[in-house]
């Protein structure tokens, strides 16, 4: 909204008994985001004059977590409920020039900036002392039942341990979120009771108060329940999972990306996926992977924090973490790349290969079985299979270096700090610990010796076993 004439308070000041943490449940991640970042990120969004998040339990690892520009927090050092919150918020909600306070819970994930805004709209259109977002969710069950008296005015918010046989059967719900006038709720916000089951201060006793003076009060249902769901425990925080994840997978298909099965797919909110890309099933994109156009990603690899060009095939089972790799690799099966590893355009990356903290040039090829580590690799290098990079010396890493169109045949040590020069040889089952010049074979082994007829005249001839050999023994054998 652009006259900013609302402010917004988030809830995130409660125990989470039901999750059975000691950390607050909107520090724990959900489909790659903290939980609590989502309902943070539609507020700020929605256009507010101020986003005030009200914090108690485990107050500063919820800071920490979610600070973000334009979120202010408030701590309500003693949890007495959700009206008390308003009332820890009230000298921030006084120097508010807006007219109207939105309030909503912040472990609604799913709650869009555009139901927001359409609900502080629809709330000052209405001329409301106070509006409560409804919905209609398959089972009522837990929430507390909206009791109107005419069309859209609402008399009261019954928790269910307080419903009549009657009011159980309403199906209409609160979801927690609700719109003030901002001079109403400041003028009777002191009118609110701990006098009851909990011994708390809960904001929709406001409802009732509202109503005995004779303030309007209405209600405003949500098209789509599933958009005002809380997470009250772990189950719920699975539920969420499922419907985020198949949410990013159908946005990435419209987009033109193949995801083989999307119930099996992982794919974190921010990731960014080209078109043509195909994605099998038991892959997991996470946190800010970026993929190009025409990629193949097959079945159980996992990409976190990687950036991928175009046409990059990563075949079963690999892992990549924080790594750059250029357009047309070819990675895997099997194969590990983290800590910041980057391979160059048309570049193979084989089974059982690990590349860390390396740089991989255009066209090398490591194929397999093999260790890169705080090496870097020219162009169009050949590492023979079995070959280590020896980086650490048992106090410091170091360095090796393999320049263009050098070839290391397979099995071979190179130990750090090394330089195999340009177009140089390291013959197979070499152990480097010298640099090698350019152009040249380095060898680093034990000449073969071969001694003749040694076996025949070192080897002690098997003894007869008599026992054996004889027919009893064989009978004894066969009860055996």
């Amino acid at each position: 909204m652009a006259n900013q004439d609302f402010a917004i308070v988030i809830l995130a000041a409660g125990k989470s008994t039901r999750f059975k943490s000691e950390r607050s449940k909107l520090i724990h991640m959900l489909a790659g985001r903290p939980l609590g970042d989502y309902v943070a990120s539609s507020a700020l969004a929605a256009g507010p004059e101020t986003v005030l998040m009200v914090v108690g339990h485990n107050a500063a690892s919820v800071r920490e977590t979610l600070a973000r520009p334009g979120l202010k927090f408030v701590e309500q050092k003693q949890q007495r409920g959700t009206g008390h919150a308003l009332m820890v918020a009230r000298p921030q909600l006084e120097k508010c020039k807006g007219s109207t306070v939105a309030v909503v819970v912040g472990d609604a994930p799913l709650l869009r900036t555009e139901t927001l805004q359409e609900f502080v709209a629809a709330h000052n259109k209405a001329g409301a002392a106070a509006s409560v977002l409804t919905m209609r969710p398959d089972s009522p069950k837990g929430y507390g039942r909206i009791v109107r008296s005419s069309g859209s005015r609402v008399r009261a918010i019954v928790e269910e341990k307080l419903c009549t046989t009657a009011q159980r059967r309403v199906r209409e719900v609160s979801s927690g979120i609700l719109c003030f006038s901002r001079e109403e709720l400041l003028k009777h916000l002191d009118k609110l009771s701990n006098r009851n089951a909990q011994k708390e201060y809960l904001l929709t006793d406001l409802v009732k108060i509202f109503n005995q003076h004779r303030r309007k009060v209405v209600a405003f249902p949500v098209a789509d329940a599933r958009e005002v769901l809380g997470v009250n425990d772990r189950v719920d925080l699975a539920r969420m999972e499922r419907i985020l994840r198949v949410q990013k997978a159908e946005a990435l298909m419209r987009e033109g990306v193949t995801i083989v099965d999307p119930q099996a797919t992982y794919i974190d909110a921010s990731v960014e996926v080209g078109t043509d890309t195909m994605i099998e099933p038991g892959v997991s994109l996470l946190g800010h992977t970026r993929i190009g156009r025409g990629c193949t990603i097959r079945v159980h690899s996992t990409l976190k924090d990687s950036i991928l060009g175009d046409r990059v095939l990563v075949r079963p089972n690999t892992v990549v973490t924080g790594c750059e790799i250029g357009s047309g690799v070819i990675l895997g099966p099997f194969a590990r790349l983290r800590d910041g590893a980057v391979v160059e355009s048309e570049a193979r990356i084989g089974n059982f290969v690990e590349v860390k903290k390396s740089r991989v040039g255009q066209g090398t090829k490591a194929w397999h079985l093999t260790y890169l580590g705080d090496a870097t690799l020219g162009e169009q290098v050949n590492v023979g299979a079995g070959t280590v990079t020896c980086n650490y010396d048992g106090e410091k890493k170091n360095p090796t270096r393999i320049e263009d169109g050098a070839f290391i045949g397979s099995g071979s040590m190179l130990v750090a700090p090394v330089t195999i020069g340009k177009g140089s040889y390291v013959a197979a089952g070499s152990a480097i610990t010298e640099d090698v010049p350019a152009e040249s074979l380095a060898v680093g082994r034990a000449r073969q010796v071969n001694k003749v007829g040694w076996v025949r005249k070192h080897k002690k001839p098997k003894a007869a076993s008599t026992r054996e050999s004889s027919p009893r023994a064989k009978d004894d054998n066969q009860e055996r």
